[in-house]
Parts: C-alpha cells; sequence; structure tokens
C-alpha cells in the first residue's frame, strides 16, 4: 500500500502513541493542517461555478506546508537592513560526540551554542589586528543532516566588515573574513569553557556519570571542530533569500519525500562524503518519525537570533550608523518578492474567488494521532 509521500502521511501512519506534551501537541498541528481539522472557507468562482473548500494551515514552525509563507514574510522584514557590502556564510559545527548531551538539555546546549560563537566572532572583530570593532551577525539553528540524523550547527550570515569605535567601516580584507583553523580552535576553546562551567553550576543535571563530564570536555579539546566560512552574495534581495532559506528550513521537506508505504518512507539526500551524489535510503516509518521528532526544538528557543550592530535592541540607530560611514543614504532599490496572489479556481483559474461560508475546526488538538 502506498499514497501521497508527505511528512503528514508518514506522521499520520507512523507517529507513537506516547509523546512528551511538548512534541504530542507539534505531532497533532501538523498532522491537522490543511485538513478539516482545521477548517476552512467555502469559496465560489463566478467564472466556471465551481466551488472548493481550503482548509487553513497550522503555522507551526515545524511543519514543511506552512514554512513558505513565513520564509516571504521574514524576507519582507529584512530587506530594509541590507548594507552595500560583501556578506560571509560562516558555519559552526558542534562533535558529534556531544549529541547525547543535546538530547539530555538540547536547551543548554542550544543556548552555549549561540553563545560561544557570538563570543568568537565578536572577539575577532574586535581584535585590533584584524577588523578592530564591532560586528554584526545572523544566525539560524540547524540540528540535522541530509538523512535526518543528528548534525547540530549554526549558519551565520555576516557583513563583510565591522563598525569601529571612531564611527568608520572597517571592511573585510579577505574572502573568508577570518582564518577558519584560528576561529574553529577559540570557538572549541570557548565552548568547552562554557560546558565546564554548565556541569559545574549544575546545569547539566542529566550527565549523572561520575566524571563524565571531565572526561568528555577533555576528548574534545583534542579533536579538530568544524568551521566554514566563505564570502557569499553581495548587496541585492538575494542576500536575503540565502538567509531565509536556512531560517525558516526544517529537517525534511515533502519534495524530498519520494514514498510512504505500510511500513516504511523512502526520501532523497545528499551524500557529502560521497562527491555530493543524490541517493534515496529507506527507513522504517518509526525510525522515520523518530528522527523527525528528534529535531523538534524546546518550546520557547529562538532558533534565528541577531547579534552585534544587527541585534534587535540597537540595529535601527547602528545601521543608520553603518549607512553614514559607508555613505550609503540612498535606500537600496525595492527588489522584495512580492506577496502572494489569493488562491485561484482549481478548474479554469481564475481570480479572486468568492467565500460563501467559513468552515469551524472539527475537533480540538488531543493527544497524538490515533
Amino acid at each position: 500500500m502506498s499514497g501521497p509521500a508527505t511528512v503528514q502521511v508518514a506522521l499520520q501512519r507512523f507517529a507513537p502513541s506516547r509523546l512528551d506534551t511538548h512534541r504530542r501537541k507539534i505531532t497533532r498541528r501538523l498532522c491537522a493542517c490543511h485538513t478539516p481539522a482545521m477548517g476552512g472557507i467555502e469559496t465560489h468562482c463566478e467564472n466556471c461555478g465551481a466551488e472548493a473548500t481550503w482548509y487553513h494551515g497550522c503555522r507551526d514552525r515545524h511543519c514543511p506546508q506552512c514554512q513558505g509563507r513565513a520564509t516571504r514574510r521574514w524576507a519582507e522584514r529584512q530587506h530594509d537592513q541590507l548594507l552595500p557590502v560583501v556578506y560571509f556564510h560562516v558555519v559552526f559545527t558542534l562533535p558529534h560526540d556531544l549529541n547525547g548531551w543535546v538530547e539530555l538539555h538540547p536547551e543548554v546546549l542550544y543556548r552555549l551554542l549561540f553563545k560561544a560563537v557570538w563570543t568568537t566572532l565578536d572577539t575577532f572583530g574586535h581584535d585590533p589586528k584584524r577588523l578592530n570593532g564591532q560586528l554584526g551577525m545572523s544566525a539560524v539553528l540547524h540540528t540535522w543532516g541530509q538523512n535526518l540524523s543528528r548534525h547540530v550547527h549554526l549558519h551565520c550570515l555576516v557583513p563583510g566588515g565591522a563598525l569601529g569605535a571612531d564611527g568608520r567601516w572597517h571592511p573585510a580584507r579577505s574572502n573568508y573574513l577570518f582564518p577558519v583553523k584560528a576561529l574553529s580552535r577559540h570557538f572549541r576553546g570557548t565552548m568547552v569553557r562554557l560546558l565546564r562551567q554548565a556541569a559545574n553550576q549544575g546545569q547539566l543535571k542529566r550527565v549523572t556519570r561520575p566524571g563524565e563530564a571531565g572526561r568528555l570536555l577533555d576528548h574534545l579539546m583534542a579533536l579538530e571542530w568544524v568551521v566554514y566560512s566563505q564570502h557569499c552574495l553581495h548587496h541585492s534581495a538575494s542576500v536575503v533569500n540565502y538567509l531565509a532559506r536556512y531560517t525558516h528550513r526544517i529537517a525534511i521537506t515533502d519534495a524530498r519525500i519520494v514514498k510512504v508505504d505500510a511500513g516504511s518512507v523512502t526520501l532523497r539526500y545528499t551524500d557529502y562524503a560521497d562527491h555530493d551524489r543524490h541517493k534515496t535510503m529507506t527507513l522504517a516509518g518509526p525510525e522515520f518519525v523518530r528522527r523527525f521528532l528528534m529535531h523538534i526544538v524546546p518550546k520557547g528557543l529562538m532558533r534565528v537570533r541577531h547579534y552585534g550592530f544587527l541585534a534587535n535592541r540597537c540595529r535601527k540607530r547602528k545601521l543608520a550608523e553603518v549607512r553614514c560611514a559607508l555613505e550609503a543614504t540612498e535606500p537600496l532599490p525595492d527588489t522584495r518578492p512580492a506577496r502572494p496572489e489569493p488562491p485561484c479556481c482549481r478548474r479554469c483559474g481564475h481570480r479572486p474567488l468568492n467565500i460563501e461560508a467559513t468552515r469551524q475546526p472539527m475537533r480540538p488538538w488531543r493527544g497524538p494521532p490515533g
């Protein structure tokens, strides 16, 4: 037996009956998205007379059906913050040796990851031998790899330069922003130090084996941590679109699901270890759901954060100072993506449609799908 190949169908078929409250609510929302359970509107086409029902989305940040609109809205809000400078894409990755701690204390590890990354970049930015000023950074948390395994890393988009204390703009002098090996070692030392402090303060309560924290952290200091850095795009709307791809991307999209049958899910993935070859893999249905639910972030955790002169509390004032330093007083051309048009008739393509009635949700979200 096979059917529609979507994450929603996989969750409806294979989601376990026993889940923690947070994952149970999210699973319920994803299973109800664009179904009668969400309610909707009934429409009538004046052109051909066709009638149709459009069901509401769940708008959950983990839903693959709802993130397109969220991405567009986010890109529209960010467009006015673009600077006429080169931007750099920097990725900081946690070693897989920490995956066990991420499972036990995700809120602690994710918080410290953001802090360690910004501490590292901010230190390099203020170094008088480098940029000698304040950087700006937008960082996005990702927790997955192509095969849905746990792979925790931060995607950072950094304008190529720093705002000096003298009010001048100090542009980056290379095509990789800072030396990658130096970034890696500073990031490693900062993250290990923060983890030691968290362990000593009792924030890692579920790490209970005697001496485990010290042994693992000593081992991590002997490893090479992965940091990637490359200049990516110049000032244009494509900078925002580039970052938007990462801000609202979830563990897997429906486009990568090949087949969902009675007992398994087949998906496409890119094998970066094998020359970026495109492959398919088949997972047992419950295993696919387990991997997907593994990437649901803790309640209230902000996956997208801004730092330096892009921080929310000072962004407007600081960006004005940067633009003044760059002598870029003229606004950038408005090349924001057009707002999506209202739905068209499924039969003839005519728009707009007349709303004849509103359908209320059929049932509340209680418990995991049966």
